[in-house]
This record gives structure tokens, sequence and C-alpha cells, in this order.
């Protein structure tokens, strides 16, 4: 009936494992939960350890590390059920009937792909979080994302993740683009998980420049259509205007104190847009 996939990195996967297993067994599927850390340095793999002493759940660890991406594609590969919920390592289900949510729906679905949604806890985080709760609840919650998502196996396994991405960021997008290409229609329903583990602001501004550099190699590759990614239009715009060089000196200029702000109590979504464009302005005249 249903695999879950988790993959992980650093963290303690153990509740979500034992809430989503308690959910199955309450509504009697056939089911299995698989687990997979790839190559984390963590004392959280000797608490991980115990989902094996569940019933239906496995945990594993690569010897070095994939990836998100090839690390899920690896865990489609060993499922053994027709369906596959995918869920982050870092999320938690809002509801104790989200399992059931999603297998009364699946039961009418051909070609389509669910996607059940992600937020965030109303309660502000430490200070030094603030920027990734804040960025978190004003645009994840309306985004596309594959923390939450059923998918049928055999379209996964003929549509997998791109495992040319290794880093951080953007695989997501990458992965929606060949699904739409292929006129899979991706359904969001009201499903949604917690999102649980916040970075500090500044590893959280670190990560961002990552997945700009993901980008632009997915940019330069042809990997996802421009018409996908705001930054990416954006940027396109900025080219035919030929302001590129004079958007990288702006950012150059500016990007001590747009970065202050960011790191704030009251960062604006603004100018962090303006960093993400300029940053990828900078990337792309450097190289």
């Amino acid at each position: 009936m249903l695999s879950i996939l988790i993959p992980v990195f650093n963290y303690n996967v153990l509740p979500l494992v034992k809430e989503v297993a308690k959910q199955c067994d309450t509504i009697g599927i056939n089911f299995e939960i698989l687990c997979q850390d790839d190559a984390s340095d963590s004392h959280q793999n000797t608490l991980n350890a115990e989902i094996n002493l569940l019933p239906n759940c496995s945990f594993f660890k690569n010897e070095t590390n994939l990836g998100r991406g090839k690390n899920i594609n690896l865990l489609a590969q060993k499922a053994i059920y027709d369906w596959l919920l995918i869920l982050d390592c870092d999320t938690f289900p809002a509801q104790n009937n989200f399992i059931k949510k999603y297998i009364d729906i699946i039961s009418d679905l051909k070609n389509n792909i669910l996607f059940g949604g992600i937020i965030y806890e109303n309660k502000k985080p430490h200070k030094e979080q603030f920027l990734r709760w804040f960025y978190g609840n004003k645009r994840e919650t309306h985004s596309l994302l594959t923390s939450n998502l059923v998918v049928k196996k055999d379209i996964f396994i003929q549509f997998p993740f791109d495992e040319s991405i290794t880093r951080y960021g953007y695989e997501d997008l990458c992965f929606f683009s060949v699904l739409k290409a292929n006129h899979f229609k991706i359904l969001r329903i009201e499903n949604p998980t917690f999102h649980l583990n916040l970075e500090t602001s500044k590893v959280f501004l670190n990560k961002t420049r990552i997945a700009l550099e993901n980008l632009v190699f997915l940019y330069d590759s042809d990997k996802i259509l421009k018409e996908e990614s705001k930054i990416i239009t954006s940027f396109e715009l900025l080219k035919k205007l030929r302001l590129i060089s004079f958007s990288a000196y702006l950012f150059k200029n500016n990007r001590s104190k747009i970065e202050k702000n960011l790191l704030s109590q009251k960062p604006s979504l603004f100018l962090f847009d303006l960093y993400k464009l300029g940053y990828f302005c900078n990337l792309k005249k450097s190289s």
C-alpha cells in the first residue's frame, strides 16, 4: 500500500517515525517506513538506530554523502509498495489523521501527485532564528515542495530527482519542472506537516547562497525553464536591459547593509528578494 521515505541528515527522526507508524497501524494499512541518513557524523544516529526495532520500520546510513535527491532515489528503489510518501526528517504531521487523509484520496488517483503543504508554529522563535521562521511562514507555506509529497512509485522511478544536484537548493524546482513537462498534475491538499528545525539566520543565509550557486548550475545546464524561477525571470529581464553588471555592483556595495537587516528581528522579504537576485547576478557576472 504505502512506503514512507524519510531522508535523514543530523536529526533525531525517531519521534516522527513513531507517530507515522501509529497512524498507519490505526487505520490498518500495509506500510513500511524507510529512513536513510546521508552520512552525517551525528550522535542522533544512535537514537535513530532504534527505528530498526519497530515493526515495518528500517534505518540505513550511507557511507558517503550523496545529496538529498540521490538519497531519496535510493530509498524509492528499496520501497516495496506502489505508493510513496516522502517526508523530510524535520517535519511532523499537524493532524492525527494525516495518513488517513492521503489514503482516502489516493484510491481514486491515477497519475496525479499530492502535496500536503507545510506550516510553521505560530510562536516566534529565538531572535537568532527569526529569518528562517519568518521566511517559512510568509513564503514556504505557499510554495510547492517535496517535503510532504505522495507519488506513485512507478512515476517516481521513471522521473527521479536529478542526481547531478548534490548540493543544497532548488532540487524541488527541477523535480517538479520535469513532472510538469511530462504532463503530470500536482494537486495541493490541506494535509500539512510542521517544519520543526529552524536554523539560525546566519546558517539560513549561507544556505541561501549555496542554493543560488545551485540555481546558476541549473540555469546554465538548461535543467529548468526560466518561467519557473522568479530569480531567473528577473535576471533575464536585467540581461535584456544590459543591467547585470550594474546590479552586481549595487549588490556588492549594499550587501553588508542588507545582511544586517536580514539578520535582525525585522527582516524585509523585499530586501531578501533583492539580495538573492543581486547575488545571482554577481555569480553570473563572475562565471
